[in-house]
């Protein structure tokens, strides 16, 4: 199995796409350290990977909380080990113009899209520089390659964590650690159903959206999932600072 007798860390694991990851990595031999600033979303994943015969531990944490990132990431170094990354914790805004948009908006979603993935790498590097070896992965986004209208915010936090996994990739390959991104398009998530759900016709707005994927459905977590665990196994050993876009054709089209 994949991740046989390695330790793997995801945040926003409650629900989504942490979700799925969290349970696929444990079917893949991980013990996984389910975290979330939802503690009952991370409970109820910790409790399915144990139901099915995986192994997991759950932890509530805020990403923006540096020192508590740390203080866990560490702790799992030291109970665990540390050998797997996924920065998946994120957030959206409603659909605004940039000029509309307060600085309210802006700064929160920075601090959780940007900042939240800053620290846990801050807190892994270390540590996996340390032991010659690790892979992170970090969730971006479609929007980190297309700038999305009325997601101003959105795609300046996403090109940010892109490029952030490019530097980190280049910096810790050396120490043997690998860095890399998942850039999906729309997933059939509660953060997706947003961007949908607030038009007058959400109906009308989902199918429109749908038509211009040439598959003409949204993705799953479970495929978003299934690409950030190729990315964070030894399959692929030879691939760091890559942002793997996963959307359906929408990019062809």
């Amino acid at each position: 199995m994949r991740f046989d007798g390695k330790t793997v860390f995801i945040t926003g694991a409650g629900a989504g796409i942490g979700e799925a990851t969290a349970l696929r990595a444990a079917e893949e031999g991980a013990h996984v350290v389910v975290t979330d600033v939802d503690r009952e979303g991370a409970e109820a994943t910790t409790t399915a990977i144990r139901e099915a015969g995986g192994e997991a531990v759950t932890h509530e944490l805020d990403v923006t909380n540096a020192d508590r990132f740390h203080d866990l990431v560490q702790a799992t170094d030291e109970k665990y080990g540390l050998d797997v990354l996924v920065n998946n914790a994120g957030t959206g805004h409603p659909p605004a113009y940039t000029e509309e948009t307060d600085a309210e908006t802006r700064d929160f979603v920075m601090d959780i899209n940007v900042n939240g993935v800053w620290n846990g790498c801050h807190a892994a590097l270390p540590i996996m520089k340390e032991q010659g070896s690790g892979s992170i992965v970090n969730v971006a986004s479609l929007a980190a390659l297309y700038g999305l209208p009325k997601q101003a915010v959105y795609s300046l936090t996403k090109g940010a964590v892109l490029n952030f996994t490019r530097a980190v990739a280049a910096e810790a390959g050396p120490k043997g650690v690998r860095a890399n991104a998942v850039c999906p398009g729309f997933v059939n998530t509660d953060l997706g159903r947003q961007h949908w759900e607030s038009k007058e016709d959400p109906e009308a707005a989902k199918q429109a959206m749908l038509r211009r994927y040439p598959l003409r459905r949204l993705g799953e977590p479970e495929e978003i999932a299934d690409a950030i665990c190729f990315l964070a196994s030894d399959e692929a050993s030879w691939v760091t600072g890559h942002g793997l876009v996963i959307d359906g054709g929408f990019s062809t089209s």
